[in-house]
């Protein structure tokens, strides 16, 4: 090996550990500050609703980062703090996939709920037409009203951007309504 080769390869390691040290004697204050801003900008797009399990690895990721700085391994720190990052960038895009997904299934329930309702005012006109038993009438009709409130306040809670809200909302008025005043006419 001449004299030249030696003193490259001399210098690279000198680079190299100097570099390896550098990491180990600073925490990642900056890829810390990353990581943070990253999780609450998935907390801003909804991420503990609609990609929870990502956005509490990312969060746990940020803590076992801040601890690895205060044991002072800021190695560990720095690979925590990255995984958080990662994390809370993935948990933004997860949440924003999911809310346009829970959007589009709560808007086609609010429509289908709105035809439900509408069969079930036709089956009471047709209960009340064949004198059906009062008692049967008024509790089939007390159901409609009851779905129809419930659908509004879904419609509400849907405008208000609320689509996880509005759609367990609306599951529910429809098992009311469909069974309710199914069992009734």
């Amino acid at each position: 090996m001449s004299l030249g080769c030696r003193w490259c390869s001399v210098t690279a390691v000198i680079v190299v550990s100097s570099l390896m040290t550098a990491c180990g004697d600073d925490p990642p204050n900056k890829e810390i500050q990353q990581a943070g801003q990253a999780i609450e900008a998935a907390r801003a797009a909804g991420a503990p609703k609609y990609a929870r399990d990502e956005f509490t690895a990312a969060e746990a990721a940020l803590t076992r980062s801040q601890a690895a700085v205060v044991a002072r391994d800021y190695r560990q720190a720095l690979n925590d703090a990255l995984d958080a990052r990662d994390r809370a960038q993935t948990a933004s895009k997860d949440a924003a996939d999911r809310k346009t997904a829970v959007k589009l299934e709560v808007d086609r329930t609010l429509h289908d709920a709105a035809l439900a309702i509408i069969d079930a005012r036709a089956k009471l006109r047709s209960a009340e037409a064949a004198h059906r038993p009062r008692s049967q009438v008024q509790a089939a009709r007390r159901e409609i009203t009851d779905a129809e409130m419930h659908v509004q306040e879904a419609r509400t809670l849907f405008e208000k951007g609320e689509y996880l809200d509005a759609g367990t909302l609306l599951a529910k008025t429809m098992v009311s309504l469909n069974d309710g005043v199914g069992k009734l006419l």
